[in-house]
């Protein structure tokens, strides 16, 4: 203020501006912003474990998506060879019994080759089924970090209005809440 001026402190002006050039020590002020950064890096871990068990989800469902084309490329290869294998049986009957022979070998040699794509695609479709099932798993962890993380956020927004409102059965409710984040995260860590 200026020198012409008349100026009235009030008692609240007055402690506002002591603790204001003091640094005065609010306890409760304090223990929320300590426990909001613990919370924020809690939070920001989970999420990025929710992010992985995501990616990882994705990657699972693609190959199990490659197996299953391959296995399919390998039943249409399957299918060609009964194709092949019934025209060799079919000729076998129809032509002359000098060249029925030939024929014969044939529909063994097919039928041989049938066994090795039949196994092959078989074990490619047993593959694709253990992608999708360790896909769905990470998709659940995925899930369970995901509600781990939300009950995070909870609590930090929580801690912000304990903090505007001074109330400190507010703050109770943080550490409550944080709680129940912890639980999902130790159960998602725990593929639970």
């Amino acid at each position: 203020m200026s020198g012409s001026q008349f100026h009235v402190h009030g008692p609240h002006d007055h402690e506002l501006e002591h603790a204001a050039s003091h640094g005065a020590h609010d306890a409760m002020s304090s223990r929320i912003a300590v426990t909001t950064a613990i919370l924020a890096t809690v939070g920001a871990l989970f999420s990025y474990q929710g992010g992985k068990t995501q990616a990882d989800a994705m990657l699972f469902k693609n190959n199990a998506a490659i197996g299953k084309t391959e296995a399919s490329n390998q039943w249409n290869y399957y299918q060609a060879k009964s194709s092949k294998q019934n025209l060799a049986e079919l000729s076998a009957e129809i032509v002359p019994p000098g060249r029925q022979d030939a024929f014969k070998r044939q529909v063994e040699r097919y039928e041989s080759e049938k066994a090795q794509i039949r196994k092959d695609a078989e074990k490619l479709e047993a593959e694709s089924k253990d992608w999708n099932r360790r896909s769905d798993e990470a998709l659940h962890l995925h899930h369970r970090w995901a509600q781990a993380t939300t009950v995070i956020q909870i609590s930090i927004a929580l801690s912000a209005i304990a903090l505007l409102t001074r109330r400190h059965w507010l703050l109770r409710g943080v550490y409550g809440v944080a709680a129940a984040g912890l639980v999902l995260g130790a159960m998602a860590a725990a593929h639970l």
